[in-house]
């Protein structure tokens, strides 16, 4: 077979060790059935455009990522243009002929397709290939499946994990008992494996429910114990592999897995920080946002994003060194609006340009100069969080947006009040201290009007001066 022009080097990926050792060393081949620029514009034209209009290398090297990340041995990448999709193999019968051929002479034993398969298409696509076959939708879910840590992690994988495996009915079923790992795609025997047991698969649902429930009502008291507190919370969120956790280890000095690699972050975390004045926040990383994310992982993953909803500011992380970076910045835009944030609302929302570090000194200019022409209220910060450098002025603006809604007291309290005085340095950000010539103390303190009723309590001849934002 002539070689295709879209075929990538050979690479082999690390191989650490993981819950499950099937996928280490297994030969990939991971194949890109996009429509045509032609095709797509007819199916746009009739209401049915095509969701992901990205261009076809990227697609292709995000679906060579994505299968990175469960240690295969990735072989080649192959973009496959197709006319229409078809309803029995989505791709054609002459190109299947061709992808046999390869998949033999190159002794592939697994085949990615990045798109959604039916279960009719799968099927058919094992029989021909005479080789697993595993879509999109199914490489996400097995990524998920691994990375979750925590409980509400691994239940919300293996709920939307049976909710797309109650369709196909060609699976094993052993990965139940199972406390952590991948959700068994690519272990098995496959098709000859005896069709699971709806039955089974319900109850199963109906169990991992009732214990979401569970966990979300613990959830809720964590964070009405924070919400106590209280403290503004800032939320990172970004397309995969964007840099949030890295960000988020410079920001609180914590050691959140951070690694060059898709859905490094799956489980919320939150850790408390303090901004440039002393003032403390809770600073919440988020799992990362991809394009044709699986419906059901959506709906799955909406309660790990509840910070996100309820969040004071948050930061839009960017990898602006990608290529790609505006369309992932639209997807991540797009979900923002699903989970009925504006995207707009630049009070509420900081763009942050990450991976300065990996930009040319030309490249770096000409942000610079984009980021200097944007509205006060609009402009992003370019940062790195590898160096740090920008994280001065990141932490800055986050302290202004913080503060917008804040009230700003002038509180007097003597030299030997030092319960009060520590009170204020504590739960309030102290913007100016003096002492008068009587030789008390005079502050001017910021506030969140949460906490302004506790500041009243211990100071009642405190002075309103201003409202921040008003």
């Amino acid at each position: 077979m002539a070689k295709d022009p879209h075929v990538s080097g050979r690479f082999t990926v690390g191989a650490e060790e993981t819950a499950q050792d099937i996928s280490i060393g297994t030969r990939t081949l991971v194949i890109g059935p996009y429509l045509t620029s032609r095709s797509a514009a007819r199916r746009a034209a009739t209401g049915m455009p095509e969701s992901n209009t990205r261009d076809f290398e990227a697609r292709i090297e995000e679906a060579a990522g994505l299968a990175a990340a469960i240690d295969i041995e990735l072989v080649a990448s192959m973009i496959i243009p197709i006319a229409a999709p078809r309803p029995a193999t989505f791709i054609g019968t002459g190109k299947i002929e061709e992808l046999h051929e390869y998949v033999e002479n190159e002794d592939i034993t697994l085949v990615v397709v990045d798109c959604a398969l039916s279960p009719v298409q799968q099927r058919n696509l094992e029989r021909a290939l005479k080789v697993k076959v595993i879509d999109r939708t199914g490489l996400i879910l097995e990524i998920f499946g691994r990375r979750a840590r925590t409980k509400e992690g691994t239940l919300q994988v293996e709920l939307a994990h049976l909710s797309y495996q109650k369709s196909r009915l060609v699976r094993s079923w052993t990965h139940l008992e199972r406390q952590r790992g991948g959700f068994g795609f690519l272990g098995g025997p496959g098709e000859t494996q005896i069709e699971a047991d709806r039955r089974l698969i319900q109850e199963r649902m109906m169990k991992i429910e009732k214990d979401l429930e569970s966990v979300k009502r613990t959830r809720g008291l964590h964070r009405k114990g924070r919400d106590r507190a209280p403290y503004p919370i800032v939320a990172l969120v970004g397309y995969t592999n964007a840099g949030k956790s890295t960000l988020f280890n410079r920001l609180t000095s914590a050691e959140v897995l951070a690694e060059n690699m898709l859905f490094a972050t799956l489980d919320p975390t939150a850790r408390v920080t303090k901004l440039p004045h002393g003032a403390p926040i809770i600073l919440s990383d988020t799992v990362g946002f991809i394009s044709d994310l699986p419906t059901m992982l959506v709906a799955a993953f909406r309660a790990t994003l509840e910070d996100v909803i309820s969040a004071d500011v948050i930061l839009h992380v960017r990898d602006v060194s990608h290529g790609d970076t505006e369309a992932q910045a639209a997807d991540v835009v797009s979900i923002l609006r699903d989970l009925g944030i504006d995207p707009d609302d630049h009070g509420r929302l900081i763009e942050v340009w990450n991976k300065a570090d990996l930009l040319s000194e030309d490249e770096r200019l000409r942000l610079t100069g984009l980021v200097e022409n944007r509205a006060p209220s609009e402009k992003p910060v370019l940062v790195s969080a590898i160096t740090g450098d920008g994280i001065a002025d990141l932490m800055t603006l986050i302290e202004k947006r913080v503060a917008r809604a804040s009230l700003v007291y002038s509180v007097s309290l003597g030299p030997a009040d030092g319960a009060r005085m520590n009170w204020l340095y504590e739960d309030t950000e102290v913007l100016e201290r003096r002492m008068t010539e009587e030789g008390n103390y005079r502050l001017a303190v910021r506030i969140l009007p949460e906490k302004e009723a506790r500041l009243l309590r211990r100071f009642p001849d405190a002075r309103l001066m201003r409202k921040e934002g008003a």
